[in-house]
Order: C-alpha cells, then structure tokens, then sequence
C-alpha cells in the first residue's frame, strides 16, 4: 500500500494543476514531462486495435506531451473534479476539452463526453529523484466518437489555425507511439491493476475458473 499521506498528496496534486496551466498559457506542454517518474508509462486508446503508449519519461516528454499535444494551441483542459486515495496513491481527474476556438455564435467549440486521466503516484527510491513524489503511470480516456464530430465541426468551420490542421493530417499506428494492441510494450489497464493489486470483486466470469481442475 502507499506511504503516501493525504497532505501529501493533495499537494502533489495542486502543483499538478499549476504546471497544467502554464502549458496552456505558453502552449508547449513538455513542461509536464518533470512530473513523471522515469520509468513512468502513459497511454489511452483510440480504438480496439489502436493504442497509444509512451513508456519512460523521455517518450512521455517527446510523444504523449509532444508529438501528441502539439497544435492544440489555446484548447485547455479544465479539471471539473478530481477523486484521490491516499491508500493507494492514486488520482482520478475528470476533465472538460475546450478549444478555445469559438463559433459563430460565440461558443467555444467543446468536445462533450466525459474525459479524464488516472494517475498512479509513488514515492521515488535511490536516485536523482529520491523521495519526490512522481506519477508512476497514467493512463486517459475520452469519448473518441464525441472527439470526432467536434474536430470536424472545427473543419467544416473554417476556423481551425494551421498548427491544428497539421496536428490532425498525423495519425495511424505509423506515429511514433501509437501500436497494436498485441504490441503494446505495457498493459491497457496501469500495471498494477492489471497484476491484480486492488482486485476489489472476484470474477464471475469463465476466467474465475481456468485452471479450477488441475
């Protein structure tokens, strides 16, 4: 279980929200990059067969924050409210995507849904980061059908600044960062929850039984 207190990490937690905010005002979001651990990994998913996953800080720095967030000049990400368990050193953070672009009628251009990141934070060990507190992983999720209808009414706008038509002409499993699911280089769900950590209601299903006559 975490060592983490409470304080701790609702201050963690604040200064997350800071950094956050001065990627939107200067646009470049690889300021981010010192918050994750160095073997940290990030990913989501854009569909069954398409992953994105960046593994260690370098690739979270270059792809997730980098190639990934380039072109959203102005769109900021409003945490509407955030979950934390000290316990297991986990955030759950829920957000809106707005993109500062506004349309005739002068509503900013939103994507709907509900969106948000899950952070795992550890205590660091022996390092150069030795006792910080750094997200271990993340993993996003955000409505990809709600994604799409809003990107192409920013299109058929005429409003959408050269920067973001740049950013969505790259995409597809040839982007540094996006694979397979069968090549994924860590799991879908944060490592450990996948290993089974904080299973907290036993399978019903037949995976509950594999095994069961041997």
């Amino acid at each position: 279980m975490s060592t983490i207190t409470r304080a701790e990490l609702e201050e963690f937690w604040e200064g997350w929200l800071a950094v956050n905010r001065e990627a939107e005002r200067t646009g470049d979001w690889r300021v981010l990059a010192e918050s994750y651990a160095e073997d940290a990994n990030y990913g989501w998913m854009y569909s069954h067969d398409e992953h994105f996953m960046a593994v260690g800080r370098d690739q979270i720095r270059d792809w997730a924050i980098g190639i990934e967030m380039d072109g959203f000049d102005g769109w900021h990400y409003d945490y509407v409210c955030a979950v934390m368990d000290e316990a297991k050193g986990m955030v759950v953070g829920f957000w809106k995507q707005r993109s500062g672009i506004l349309d005739d009628s002068g509503q900013e251009f939103e994507i709907l849904g509900i969106g948000g990141s899950w952070f795992g934070v550890e205590r660091q060990g022996p390092g150069p980061d030795e006792g910080k507190l750094m997200i271990a992983w993340q993993r996003d999720w955000f409505d990809m059908p709600s994604t799409t209808h809003t990107f192409m009414q920013i299109l058929e706008s005429g409003k959408a600044p050269e920067p973001l038509l740049k950013r969505m002409s790259v995409f597809g499993h040839e982007v540094p960062g996006h694979y397979h699911l069968a090549d994924l280089p860590s799991t879908v769900w944060p490592p450990p929850v996948e290993a089974g950590e904080y299973v907290t209601q036993v399978p019903t299903g037949p995976e509950a039984t594999t095994g069961a006559g041997a």
